[in-house]
């Protein structure tokens, strides 16, 4: 049987979407965005503007290139002034790449056409349905960027209307049963929420939900702090999902949108005595940066600031 024979319509469907989306953002077009440079041209001069020092092998792994035609490509771009090679001081047979003077003021003039046409796009579309088309787009980078051997027992997707009731309702809950918190946690973290999504800014925030079944097992948030720092917000997991890997995928994803998102710093503030959730920070390279007791939610803690460089 071919592959994806026996799910035909659900082939056709993608394949009708991907001929809509590539008409939408113009990428059949001789040039991309009116340039003189290809979808692939663009993209390489994007990547390097975004990490310089990079080699060709080490960015034709992160674009799916074959190496001879990177290589050509890469020519061709040295040619025009747009790309340089440095050798490295390690190891003299590996060259880093890096985007010339010419090459940054390329990459200025496509980033900026790319951000007035998608932003047009969304001009033409109501406040809701831009968030709709952003979460939808969310949803399929999470299941798509997913390794192909990972066969987890959960699904992570974008929040939707009510689950940030779920997110306050099992806090509260949650928190009272394991640690004998009082209310005023659950109001805090009813604040949180609202604040999340009252401001939200999908190109620099985010909300996972976790589902189980089809119900709702854990979630967590990060939010823009800064133009440069990102905080990460309510993860929890429910006694039924724990022993998944849950947590730590969650956390994961985090990390994943605010190195992408262009990020240089997480911070995030916990509790002690909040052992599993600790153990995932430190895990993910979080380094304790200070600790104060308090006494909230009705108890005696130790309350912990935690950050994690996403430069190293």
């Amino acid at each position: 049987m071919a592959p994806g024979a026996q799910h035909s319509g659900q082939v056709e469907a993608v394949r009708r979407f991907n001929r809509y989306y590539t008409g939408q953002i113009g990428v059949l077009r001789e040039g991309l965005l009116d340039s003189p440079y290809t979808l692939t041209e663009a993209r390489v001069i994007y990547e390097l503007a975004q990490q310089a020092g990079v080699t060709a092998s080490e960015l034709g792994g992160q674009l799916g290139l074959d190496a001879g035609y990177l290589s050509r490509l890469l020519g061709v771009l040295t040619k025009q002034g747009l790309v340089a090679r440095e050798r490295s001081e390690v190891d003299g047979r590996r060259s880093h790449l890096r985007l010339t003077p010419d090459g940054e003021a390329a990459f200025a003039a496509l980033n900026s056409r790319s951000r007035e046409e998608i932003g047009a796009l969304l001009d033409n579309l109501p406040g809701g349905e831009r968030k709709r088309l952003v979460g939808a787009m969310a949803a399929i980078e999470d299941v798509l960027s997913a390794p192909a051997e990972r066969r987890e027992p959960f699904i992570l997707r974008p929040h939707q209307p009510g689950d940030i009731g779920w997110v306050v309702s099992r806090h509260g809950a949650l928190y009272a049963e394991e640690y004998g918190w009082d209310g005023t946690f659950e109001a805090l973290v009813a604040r949180v929420a609202a604040e999340f999504v009252e401001t939200f800014d999908p190109a620099h925030e985010r909300c996972w939900i976790a589902e189980v079944d089809g119900m709702p097992v854990g979630s967590v948030f990060l939010v823009r702090k800064s133009k440069t720092v990102a905080k990460l917000r309510l993860l929890i997991v429910d006694p039924a999902a724990r022993g998944l890997g849950l947590g730590r995928r969650l956390v994961e994803e985090c990390i994943r949108f605010a190195r992408r998102t262009g990020y240089r710093k997480i911070t995030l503030w916990t509790n002690d005595v909040l052992h599993a959730a600790r153990h995932i920070y430190e895990v993910q390279g979080f380094v304790l940066v200070a600790e104060e007791p308090h006494h909230s939610f009705g108890a005696d803690l130790v309350g912990q600031t935690w950050e994690l460089d996403l430069r190293r």
